[in-house]
């Protein structure tokens, strides 16, 4: 029991802060280790935490959601085998329905080629009072796009558009996106998983070796491994350039699955508790239809 608590106690000193990308233009994800678990040794009693900062999130939720002020989006992006799906699943998916939005964003179809990078994710976004959640998202268009600039020419755009500059417009497009839903009342935190190579090998050949996870193995994800230092070098211009003050980019530690939801349940309820939510004033004119509602219901007929 005293390990308990003491694990508790630890996990709400868990400081986020190491894990934000300052914007000050120097980065590099060599900086950030894959298997940092700290403060904690062992995984032994964090489950009762993470319920524990699950059920926060919950009641934060809800808040948000009868405020009806705010909107909240959280974007993930990480490369295959990181637990994109499993962080959401066991952290955010435990929120209420009603104020809760997932979005998962692969190959773009033929519709959404035919509108610019960002459409997609754009008409998507969570309305007042909702927690959005990206699994990917528009950051795709300057991660893969880069690596595979041939997937450029899938868009058809305009000849003139596709300039030798043209990564660094879209870095500058996407801090102004970002900077006008935040100040229309959008919270915006952007969310690496950052697993190692040696750990994305080792997951995936678990999935070929279980038959009920094989069908999430592709043959094109070991193809895009011996990419790696392109996709990593992708990842840093990209965080570098697009981590603010009003959405800021953090790098999660994916090595333990268990740490990494505790991060990031941490990270959501920072994001959260930050808005200073509070149970909505009812007006007089309210109160007073409230009054006679009560007295209504309250009415024994005969």
């Amino acid at each position: 029991m005293l390990v308990l608590q003491n694990l508790i106690s630890v996990a709400r000193s868990l400081d986020i802060r190491r894990f934000r990308v300052k914007p000050s233009g120097r980065f590099s994800l060599a900086g950030f280790d894959p298997t940092d678990t700290a403060p904690f040794d062992a995984r032994e009693g964090t489950r009762k935490t993470l319920a524990k900062r699950v059920h926060r999130l919950f009641e934060l939720g809800d808040l948000l959601y009868a405020q009806n002020r705010w909107s909240v989006l959280f974007i993930f992006q990480a490369m295959d085998g990181a637990g994109k799906d499993s962080a959401i699943k066991h952290v955010l998916r435990g929120l209420d329905p009603k104020a809760t939005q997932v979005f998962s964003f692969k190959v773009p179809s033929q519709e959404e080629l035919k509108h610019d990078f960002m459409w997609r994710c754009l008409k998507s976004l969570p309305e007042r009072g909702r927690i959005g959640i990206f699994n990917r998202s528009y950051y795709e268009e300057v991660l893969v796009s880069r690596v595979h600039p041939e997937l450029l020419e899938q868009r058809q755009l305009p000849a003139r558009c596709v300039t030798p500059q043209i990564w660094r417009e879209r870095f500058e497009d996407i801090r102004d996106i970002e900077r006008y839903l935040t100040r229309n009342g959008t919270v915006i935190r952007k969310i690496l998983l950052n697993v190692s190579k040696a750990e994305q090998r080792r997951r995936f050949l678990m999935r070929l070796h279980n038959p009920e996870k094989r069908w999430k193995f592709s043959i094109n994800d070991v193809n895009e491994r011996l990419r790696w230092k392109e996709y990593m070098a992708a990842y840093e211009e990209a965080m570098r350039a697009t981590s603010t003050d009003e959405a800021p980019w953090y790098v999660v530690p994916a090595d333990n699955k268990w740490f990494t939801r505790l991060a990031v349940a941490a990270i959501a309820i920072e994001t959260l508790e930050s808005l200073k939510l509070k149970v909505p004033t009812l007006s007089h004119k309210d109160t007073r239809a409230l009054n006679h509602a009560r007295r209504r219901l309250r009415f024994k007929q005969k």
